[in-house]
């Protein structure tokens, strides 16, 4: 087998060694996740409990999105306890799999799949990640809280769901494209809950927003190093804390913005590895300390 961390293939999983019990990350780029970093710290946690988790390897594998079944397939005959989904296999997936959980269905999209006897079960712990992070590093619950939500992509749709499943106080949805927005918005409709959930677009003038509010960026607008941040910080409403899903980079323009104007804020290292402890202990059937993953990333400079 390549070393730990390395990227492998739809041939390395032909090739798995049936000495190891299998998870591990699908996606198409892959080469940049830190899943195994965080999800080995926890099996190495785990295995000096109890001794069968040594055998236990979460690999990342690029598949190609026309390989994504014949993937799912062969990593279920290698025996493969579970699986994480990323882009762009997190919508495509649900095509393939056995059942899905109710939020997995609502959101379209699932990031996490668990073995059964025949197939695979989908779920989704994108949502609850981020509920266990913006309460450990920013210390808010969005229960009765105004959120103003950036992005309406997939990212943006599981969040949004979460964010109804909290009960917040109202759901403002931003985005730069209005029919992208429009369909997100169609698509929570029966879903609200008579919560309140209203678009704007992002030249739409911001004092329409709630002071106060949670941002939570989940577009990629910012990333690059001389990206510009999706909506203009100083134009808003004063929010209460900024979150940024995104961890590669761990200073996005949204957060360098957020810092110089004093606002708490964090990227998504700890939502990446919540959401993970949650996975994990779907697989393992063992309670994961989340903080493990979190120190595995300090540990390699990450954080």
């Amino acid at each position: 087998m390549p070393s730990r961390h390395s990227t492998l293939t739809l041939a390395d999983l032909e090739n798995w060694p049936d000495a190891h019990v299998g998870v591990g990350l699908f996606g198409f780029p892959v080469s940049h996740s830190l899943s195994p970093v965080i999800h080995g710290a926890a099996l190495a946690d785990l295995a000096t409990r109890e001794a069968p988790f040594a055998a236990w390897r979460y690999a990342k594998f690029e598949i190609a999105p026309e390989d994504l079944g014949a993937a799912l397939r062969r990593a279920h005959a290698k025996g493969f306890r579970g699986l994480n989904l990323t882009i762009p296999h997190k919508e495509a997936v649900l095509a393939h799999v056995e059942s899905a959980d109710d939020f997995s269905r609502a959101a379209s999209a699932a990031n996490t799949l668990v073995r059964t006897p025949t197939g695979w079960r989908a779920t989704n712990t994108d949502g609850g990640g981020m509920i266990d992070a913006l309460r450990a590093d920013l210390g808010v619950g969005l229960r009765g809280r105004d959120v103003i939500l950036l992005g309406a992509g997939g990212a943006a749709r599981a969040a949004a769901l979460q964010c109804l499943l909290e009960g917040v106080c109202s759901l403002w949805i931003g985005n730069r494209g209005r029919a992208r927005l429009a369909a997100l918005l169609a698509h929570l409709a029966p879903l609200t809950g008579g919560t309140p959930v209203q678009g704007f677009s992002f030249d739409q003038p911001d004092e329409l927003l709630p002071a106060g509010a949670v941002v939570i960026n989940a577009t990629a607008a910012g990333l690059a190093k001389d990206g510009a941040a999706p909506v203009d910080l100083r134009k808003m409403p004063r929010p209460a804390v900024v979150f940024e899903m995104a961890y590669n980079p761990p200073v996005t323009a949204l957060l360098r913005d957020a810092a110089a104007l004093g606002l708490p804020h964090a990227n998504g290292l700890g939502m990446l590895a919540h959401q993970g402890a949650r996975s994990l202990a779907l697989w393992t059937e063992r309670p994961i300390d989340a903080g493990i993953m979190r120190a595995a990333l300090r540990g390699g400079g990450f954080i």
